[in-house]
């Protein structure tokens, strides 16, 4: 079966995955993708990783747009995806309503799951909070870092430690087996990730990635998103 090639950020792979049947049956085509942090996959296209669409923050394809590498034509916003914190499925849930519960969340844990965190949209953001919340140094050797949020999540649904906790993409861990949406961050630390898809430039089956951005997009599809953690 012929597939369009998809550079994404990790957020947007469960949504991906729940729609390819619908595109095979409008299009005759399948995915193949490519998930992980939102700047090694702009980076994998800037680079010559051939490619027909890209999903990724809107900074980011607004960005690449600039640069020649997406068509602005086709930018499409999918949706928002909050950084929320995580916990395996059967332990007590952690619910963090001011900065004093999210220092004391994170300060009690033994294992902080979190992506990458200095190419992907929440393990940036992670870095940022254990600065302002003045724990960067305390919690360090506690950091377990991976390549991207879903390899995190998987991790953590598997970690042996006393009490983990991880921080990620909404989205990434709704579709983790094993580990459960334990709450937003507090508001003076929340994000929240607009995420837009695009045709590039150098797309060999344009048109078949237009059609899935409809379908990420469409109106249709919102308790889809809704479900798998996209807002908006």
């Amino acid at each position: 079966m012929t597939a369009i090639h998809i550079l994404s950020g990790g957020a947007a792979q469960g949504l991906v995955a729940e729609l390819s049947g619908a595109l095979e049956a409008r299009t005759g085509y399948g995915i193949e993708g490519e998930f992980g942090a939102v700047g090694l996959m702009a980076d994998k296209l800037r680079g010559g990783t051939s490619a027909d669409l890209v999903i990724l923050t809107r900074a980011l394809v607004t960005r690449l747009a600039d640069e020649g590498l997406v068509d602005p034509t086709s930018i499409v916003d999918v949706g928002v995806v909050e950084t929320a914190l995580a916990v395996r499925a059967g332990d007590p849930e952690v619910s963090v309503k001011t900065e004093s519960d999210l220092r004391d969340a994170l300060c009690a844990a033994d294992a902080i799951f979190v992506p990458d965190t200095k190419a992907s949209t929440a393990g940036i953001h992670v870095a940022k909070v254990l600065d302002q919340l003045g724990i960067a140094g305390e919690v360090a050797s506690r950091l377990k870092i991976f390549p991207n949020g879903a390899t995190a999540m998987r991790q953590l649904a598997a970690s042996e430690a006393t009490r983990p906790i991880g921080c990620t993409q909404a989205t990434e861990i709704i579709a983790t087996s094993g580990i459960v949406l334990s709450g937003s961050l507090p508001p003076d630390y929340a994000l929240a990730t607009m995420y837009t898809a695009g045709v590039t430039t150098c797309a060999a089956h344009a048109t078949a990635a237009r059609v899935l951005i409809e379908l990420l997009a469409g109106a249709d599809q919102r308790e889809l998103r809704r479900r798998v953690g996209f807002a908006g």
